[in-house]
This record gives structure tokens, sequence and C-alpha cells, in this order.
């Protein structure tokens, strides 16, 4: 595949403006290209959700960097011609803004931002031409998700219900003890506005819209309802289809599996959704594309036998085809698939990662974001059907200039079944060959997910001290059919631990991992696979474990997301007969006796999906048992750390705590940049 890049002297200077100013033209020669460290990585600005223009000449898209005061990232809309000059940066608010939305005649570029004076996240509009922004919405409460309507009068969003009058008493005298999961939420509902800032509600009622999407004439809306926002009723969701001014609500299926990804066809007359499930609505599935009619009627999967997991989908604008994203294992493609005969042409291709991808048939565009082994994201454009991918943004290029890059490469393995397994490979800065390396071996989360070629700044800095880095996509992964994926199902660890380990044997037999220098980590599902492993054998030398399960029993209850471990386990462990077992013989704690590998545990205190009370079980068994170890505790983090603070304190207790156990070796920290106390 060629890529051709853009960088003009316009962008050039635009990209500098932006950085600070340049250095005086001299022949004083640039410093050598230095490894990253970890501040180099958490200090790179990153881009997201690219929007075309309905003229086809610009995109608006956010870039977000650090703010070492506000201790987080913020981003900001900027603009950027589709022939990579023009970059221009639009909006600047202290709290920074997202979800960029041009009006259909390119007159207004609607985002969404909380700024002095809202108490919440409202609409805000900003003329094409420059100007400052206007506040279009003056909701009660914050608004997402917004769409413009095809004639550019209104745009659509959603928001959770107001709070009564009675229940806003009750918080302000603290009188609020309330029920779980039953009224400690507001039902989240479609509205609209016109551009002068009247809202009109247009659903209502004891559930949630969690994605919804319009028909071309807008008489109608597609959409997926919850009992409940919280992601506990994720399994409940279903499809319907109603009159965007009320009335005719039809549900389209009945059925125990989340769907996603709605989009009406240009006719009006079938729904696309995609949801992981076979057509018999089994779940636990490499995402499928499903059709139903509007009209009502029985959903099929409209491609069976492919082997990936679709991510995005939509209608082409004549109804014949669709346009889809889908993981492919290391790597995930834009493709094209014929309705009727069913079809299907790959569009991209390449060891890349593709995210924020839109298309555009007016002007034969698909626009995403493009990630590589060698280059951080930046936003290209691709022809309709296909071709030369042309690139638009160069923001990494000099930090691309200033560091040495590891090599990363796909690799492959014979499971212990004989199961071809695949990974990524990250060799050490300098590599030598001949000469044997520490393996570090970080396990993805998901686990129905995969590690795709990327450039990773925190392995690019494991890379740089000397380290080899393994991601392998282990049983359980998508992208490799759904026999692959399915392994898990009447057992969580039956090959996945062991393709783990025929991975770290593969890099070794390839001479470039030192047998006696392995090292364990991974993060969610990365975390449940490190607790495993640490109970299997004792050939790590340390470990860490981030947000990871110990007993899937009590981690049944506390989680709020179990959908899929029933299918995981073969029903839920309160059920009469229920097989406690099997979720017994499968929880890492039920074998920590066995652990002798020093581990580290950390865990955001507010983790609603592996909560606390999981790393407490382990870190308290492996203290027990006097295995070295160590509990640390994020506040007010959920699932994943944001804080910068918190992600840097993360990346380098880790990096201790190796160097620790393989070199017993002092780790110099790096200092966050010295700013005001947030």
């Amino acid at each position: 595949m060629k890529v051709v890049p853009r960088l003009t002297v316009s962008m050039y200077l635009a990209l500098f403006a932006l950085v600070g100013p340049m250095a005086p033209v001299a022949q004083a020669q640039a410093p050598a290209p230095r490894p990253m460290t970890f501040l180099d990585g958490l200090n790179m600005p990153s881009l997201q959700d690219p929007q075309l223009s309905p003229d086809g000449r610009t995109v608006a898209f956010v870039m977000d960097a650090p703010d070492w005061a506000a201790n987080r990232r913020v981003g900001h809309i900027h603009r950027i011609g589709l022939d990579g000059t023009g970059l221009v940066q639009l909006t600047r608010g202290d709290r920074g803004e997202s979800s960029p939305r041009w009006s259909p005649d390119g007159r207004f570029l609607a985002f969404l931002t909380r700024r002095n004076g809202d108490e919440v996240t409202q609409v805000y509009l900003l003329d094409a031409t420059g100007g400052e922004a206007r506040r279009l919405t003056t909701h009660p409460t914050a608004v997402g998700d917004i769409t413009w309507s095809r004639t550019g009068q209104r745009l659509f969003f959603v928001a959770d219900d107001e709070k009564s009058a009675e229940a806003k008493k009750r918080a302000t005298l603290k009188d609020d003890v309330y029920a779980f999961e039953e009224n400690d939420f507001q039902q989240r509902h479609l509205w609209s506005t016109d551009l002068q800032g009247t809202t009109t509600r247009l659903t209502s009622g004891a559930w949630s819209v969690s994605e919804y999407s319009l028909s071309d004439d807008e008489s109608r809306v597609v959409m997926v309802r919850m009992p409940s926002p919280k992601l506990e009723f994720l399994d409940q969701s279903e499809v319907w289809i109603m009159n965007i001014a009320g009335g005719d609500e039809r549900r389209l299926t009945d059925n125990g599996v989340p769907e996603g990804g709605v989009d009406l066809s240009p006719d009006g007359r079938t729904v696309l959704f995609t949801a992981s499930a076979n057509e018999q609505f089994d779940l636990y599935y490499n995402d499928k594309i499903f059709l139903v009619p509007a009209a009502g009627g029985a959903a099929r999967v409209l491609l069976p036998q492919f082997a990936g997991s679709v991510e995005r989908a939509e209608w082409s604008r004549d109804g014949s085809a669709i346009y889809f994203t889908a993981n492919l294992g290391v790597h995930n493609e834009v493709l094209k698939v014929d309705v009727a005969s069913r079809a299907i042409t790959t569009l991209t291709s390449g060891e890349h990662s593709l995210g924020g991808w839109s298309v555009s048939e007016a002007h034969g565009r698909h626009v995403f974001t493009r990630n590589t082994a060698q280059h951080p994201a930046e936003i290209f454009a691709a022809p309709l059907a296909g071709g030369t991918l042309t690139r638009v943004t160069s923001v990494h290029d000099e930090a691309v200039r200033r560091f040495t890059v590891a090599r990363q490469e796909r690799i492959t393995w014979k499971g212990q079944d004989g199961q071809t397994v695949e990974g990524l490979l990250f060799y050490p800065i300098d590599y030598t060959p001949g000469r044997r390396y520490p393996l570090v071996v970080s396990t993805h989360g998901g686990p129905a997910a995969s590690d795709r070629f990327g450039f990773s700044a925190d392995f690019q800095t494991y890379a740089g001290r000397g380290y080899a880095v393994l991601k392998p996509n282990y049983r359980g992964s998508t992208g490799y059919g759904d026999a692959f994926l399915r392994d898990m199902i009447r057992g969580y660890f039956k090959q996945a631990h062991l393709d783990v380990m025929t991975g770290a044997d593969a890099v070794i037999a390839m001479g470039v991992a030192d047998p006696d220098r392995l090292i364990k980590m991974g993060w969610s599902a990365g975390g449940h696979m490190t607790n495993k492993i640490i109970t299997f054998t004792p050939r790590f030398k340390a470990a860490s474990s981030g947000a990871g399960a110990a007993n899937w029993i009590s981690m049944y209850a506390q989680s709020d997301h179990r959908e899929f471990r029933t299918p995981w386990f073969g029903g839920t462990p309160w059920q009469a007969n229920a097989p406690i077992d099997l979720y017994w013989e499968h929880s890492p704690l039920r074998y920590v006796s066995q652990v002798k590998t020093p581990t580290i545990f950390l865990v955001g205190e507010e983790d609603p999906r592996v909560p606390l009370p999981q790393s407490v079980e382990m870190f308290r068994a492996l203290k027990s048992n006097g295995v070295p170890t160590h509990l640390y505790v994020a506040p007010r983090e959920g699932h994943g750390w944001s804080e910068l603070r918190h992600r840097l304190f993360k990346l380098q207790i880790e990096l201790e705590w190796f160097e620790r156990w393989l070199y017993d070796r002092t780790y110099t920290w790096e200092e966050a940049p010295s700013t005001a106390t947030p």
C-alpha cells in the first residue's frame, strides 16, 4: 500500500506556531535522536474524531495535549485543508472541546464543551468563517451525541432527565439514601434544538436511548433502548424505530445480547445494527452486521462466515452496499460489502490501526486516523473505492525525528494444541542479533479485543532501556474467527494462558528473549491474565497486575459488567446447581498459594468494572504467603487511570519494580512538570 505524505511549507509554519517559535535558520546540526521517556510519551499530542467538511476541502478534528496544571489532557478543535495546508486552532476553552460536527451547508461547526457560566456540557456553535463560538443550548443536564438535521435547521442530542425538585431538595439536605440499581440514575432521552436554542423533547419513558440514527427524510428515528443507562443493563438493550414526531413505535429485536451501531437504509426499509452474537442470538461471538426489516421481522446476519470483528458500519447512499471497519487481528481495515451478493471488497491494507473513520460518498473519500509502529496517529484520507492513502496532518513528524523508534513486527507461533497464534514483538532499540534481552509480556484487555500495529510511547520507553516486548493475541481475542474467540466458553483459562506462555517461548527460541529475565504485565483482562500466569508458573521474575480479577465468584456480583461471564462459566454462581466448581477452578485465587513471582497490583479506587476488592484479595494472599508485593490505589479513578500524575506514577512504579527484581538496580524517577497544584 502506497502512502503519500503531505507536508507543505504553510503546514510546517502552522505546526510551529502551535508549539513555539521556530529556531533561527542555522547550520547547527540537530541533536542525535534519543530513546523516549515516559514523560515524552505523556506530553505527545493525540488526534481524534476527524470530520470532513461538506465541501470536501477541510477536516475538523480534536487534538489534545497534557495540561499538567489541570492534571489531565485537554482537547481543542482544529481545522486543516484536506491537502495538508492551513492548520488552525479554532477553540481554546479551559476545559477543552469535543465532537466537532459540520452543519450541512458548512457554515457552522457545532461542538460540545463546558465554559464559564455552564454547570454542565452544552452545545456551542462556531461560525466557520471565524469569530467567537456562541452557546446554543442551556439544557439542565449534560448534552451528548450531537447530530445535525439534513436541512441544517436543527441539531439532535441525548441528555439525562433532570432530577425532580424533590430529589434536588433531598440531595441538598443529604437525605439521599437510594435503592441500588433502582433509582440511583436518571433516564437518558433524545432531544432536538433549533438554531435559536429552543429545545424539544422527542422521547420519554422508563428507558434510555443509548444510540440513535435518523432516516434520510428525518421522519423516523431508529435507536437502541435500554431499561437503564447503566452498563449493568447492556444485555437488555433492544432496537426500536419510531416517528420523529412521536408515535408508531416498533420494537425490532427481542433477545439477550447488546446491540449497537444502528443505521436505517436510505429507502427506510431495513435497519442495520451490530451485535456480538450469531444468528440465533447466542452471545459471545465476533461482532457481526445484522439486518432487520424496519416493518418488523427476523434479523439476519449479513456475513456469518466473516472472520473479523465489525467495529462500525453504515449504508451507502443508494443502499446497495455497506461500508464498515473490522478488526482483523493485529490490524483493522475499511471494507465494503455488496448487500445482495455479500461480496466483500477490502479498501485499505497495511500494518496499522485505523480510528475515527467516516465516509463521504459525495466527495469520494474515507477519512480516519492511521497509527503505525513507526509513527503516532495522523489523519489520512483514502479514495472511496480504495487505493492510495493521503496523509493530511504531520503533527508528529518532529517527534519522530527527535526519538529513536523501536522496530515492531508481527510474529506467529503454535499454541499448545497446534493452533496458530499471532502477536506483536517490539525489539530493543539498538538490538543486536545473538544477544538476549529481558522480555516484557504484556496482555491486552477485553479479552474480546486484540493488540494491533501502532506507535506505543510506553513500550518505546521500555525498548529504549533494553527490553523486548511481546503483545500476544491469545485465545479469546477478536479478529480471528468465532472458534478462536469462543475458546473461553465453559472455562476462561483453557488455552489463553498457554498461548501466552508458548508466545514467550517462541521469542526465546528466536534468540531474542532471555529465558531467565521474563516480566509479566497487563490491565483489566490483561490483569486477569497476569494473575493467572503468576499462579501457573514461577518463570516470571516480576509482574504487575492492573485491575485484574482474583475470584470469579465474588467478581460476578461486584462488577457492573457480567453478560460475558455467564457463557464463560455456563451460568450464574447464584442459580440452582450453579457451576461453582468451574468458577473457582478458573479463579487465580484458587492456586494463589503457588505464587513465587514478586507482583504489584494497581487499581482505581472507584473502578466499577473490576472493583478494588479483587486486587485486595490477590494482594493480601501474596502478602500472607510471604511473596513480595504492594497494592497501589488511585483515588477518583475508575477502570482506567486518566489523571496525568496517576498515569506517570503507574508507568514508573512498574518499571522501578521490574528493574529491582531483574537487576537489583535503582530506577531514577522522572518528575512531572513543575506547575501550580491543581
